[in-house]
């Protein structure tokens, strides 16, 4: 394989990204897994407050000495300034009341913040110094930028659309991931809205290698050894893969999400704004069906309210009520461990070498 920038600055020996997981998906065995085995564990702590973030970092240390990734959410859509007023709360959660009774549970008290402060997650970042700090929804200040700059983080940002990936460039950040319109998960577009972000993979990842001079690491519906060959022979110094690892019996998804995912059905995903207020891809199921074309609160708000009927709904083992973050290529998954879905995705990168 030709130089590989992702490999050369992180000691690296192969340049696959886990994908990762806001919401208490990540895992620190997950994370470590994927970076002892030579590639790049990441971890989502955009839910984490401070103090959450410093024991991550510090339980990953504990486990692996290797390069991992932290992933935060830039705020977005004025998300800071959602507040947790008595009569917006009390109209949004209307909505939803219904789903709380038929779980049998009382619905949730408003809490003072929705999700936790940003500028305090920022400083634990800084303070922690992963070797990789990720981010979505846009692009942080130049002073955050400086600050990993000078700390000796790698910044990496994500992109829908070629004008994102040049902005992202422009700032001054290390890498890009380009995500293609097949990722699971939330969509992360900036400058547009995300229904009118929705390049593919295919499409997207050279055009934006060639937009830029960074390296870029492709991402969306890339579950195999064919997808990872594919995004490298796109101009890809890298990949980014999210479902495949999610299945893995290392992550901390639900047993119940890691068997839809292997569900024969699980190939009938969706993009709703149901669960957090934002376009994210799931697989289909009734309370996408339900909240389809109805008014959803914005997020944090509709994300926090639907993420406390998650916590019920799990307990009951309803697959109905809770999302199921999934991309377009969950229907090629085959491997539970990392380990195995590492290997499978190495063939793919260095076909050339065996």
């Amino acid at each position: 394989m030709k130089h590989n920038p992702l490999m050369s600055q992180l000691g690296l020996t192969a340049p696959i990204v886990q994908g990762p997981f806001g919401g208490g998906l990540s895992s620190v065995a997950l994370t470590q897994a994927v970076s002892d085995l030579g590639g790049l564990g990441s971890f989502g702590v955009h839910h984490l407050s401070s103090e959450g973030i410093l024991d991550t970092a510090n339980a990953i240390r504990a486990k692996t000495n290797k390069p991992f990734a932290l992933n935060l959410w830039i705020p977005f859509e004025e998300s800071e300034l959602v507040a947790s007023s008595s009569h917006s709360f009390a109209k949004h959660l209307e909505r939803l009341l219904s789903y709380f009774k038929e779980l049998g549970v009382e619905p949730p008290m408003a809490p003072q913040r929705f999700a936790p402060n940003f500028e305090e997650q920022i400083q634990a970042i800084i303070e922690v110094r992963p070797a990789v700090f990720s981010f979505v929804y846009g692009v942080p200040s130049a002073g955050i930028i400086e600050q990993c700059r000078s700390k000796g983080i790698i910044t990496l940002g994500a992109a829908t659309t070629v004008e994102e990936a040049k902005l992202l460039e422009t700032a001054g950040i290390d890498w890009i991931v380009a995500s293609g319109f097949e990722a699971g998960g939330h969509r992360v577009s900036f400058m547009d809205t995300a229904e009118r972000s929705l390049t593919g993979t295919f499409a997207l990842v050279p055009q934006i290698v060639d937009a830029v001079r960074i390296p870029v690491i492709a991402a969306g519906g890339i579950a195999d050894a064919r997808g990872a060959k594919a995004a490298m022979a796109l101009g890809a110094s890298g990949i980014q893969v999210g479902t495949a690892f999610l299945a893995c019996q290392e992550s901390a998804a639900s047993d119940l999400h890691k068997q839809k995912l292997f569900n024969a059905n699980a190939h009938n995903t969706e993009l709703t704004r149901a669960f957090s207020g934002r376009l994210a891809r799931g697989i289909r199921n009734r309370f996408v069906d339900e909240l389809r074309g109805k008014e959803v609160a914005p997020y944090p708000l509709q994300n926090w309210i639907v993420g406390q009927l998650k916590q019920h709904a799990l307990k009951q083992g309803r697959d109905d009520l809770v999302s199921l973050w999934a991309g377009q290529g969950v229907g090629l998954l085959k491997h539970h461990h990392a380990e195995a879905v590492f290997n499978e995705l190495l063939g793919g990168i260095f076909h050339e070498d065996y």
